[in-house]
């Protein structure tokens, strides 16, 4: 909460986080940045390729999980650090992300953060570029 001061720090702590409490599943994603697979074919001109690899998979999980009728949530207010210390990972993994995985309460075709007047959803015209 510390990153956001006055009414928006108010909202932020009314925001429901039961997935930390209720969610039978959930597991951390890391990148291992000192991997010799694939003996640094992407990495060496681009580094980054092994995160977006790790990003890639959590993707991929997250659409199967939908198709099969599960919910997957990104815990994004945690300390990249702190997990990484408490998980006692080797010092060359990156932390991604945390998730919570089950089954949802019901369905909602609002995404959560827009029903709870956190944020609203923009028009796509204005993100995608045509030439």
């Amino acid at each position: 909460m510390r990153a956001y001061a006055g009414a928006r720090a108010q909202r932020y702590a009314t925001l429901k986080l039961a997935g930390l409490d209720e969610a039978p599943a959930q597991f951390a994603a890391f990148t291992d940045r000192g991997t010799t697979q694939g003996h640094g074919l992407g990495r060496r001109t681009m580094p980054e390729m092994a995160d977006y690899s790790t990003v890639m998979a959590i993707h991929t999980i997250w659409l199967v999980a939908r198709a099969e009728g599960l919910g997957l949530g990104w815990v994004s207010i945690l300390d990249p650090a702190e997990v990484a210390r408490i998980l006692d990972v080797p010092p060359d993994w990156l932390f991604l992300g945390y998730f919570c995985l089950g089954y949802p309460q019901r369905e909602e075709t609002t995404p959560e953060l827009e029903s709870e007047a956190w944020e609203q959803r923009r028009a796509w015209q204005s993100f995608v570029l045509r030439r």
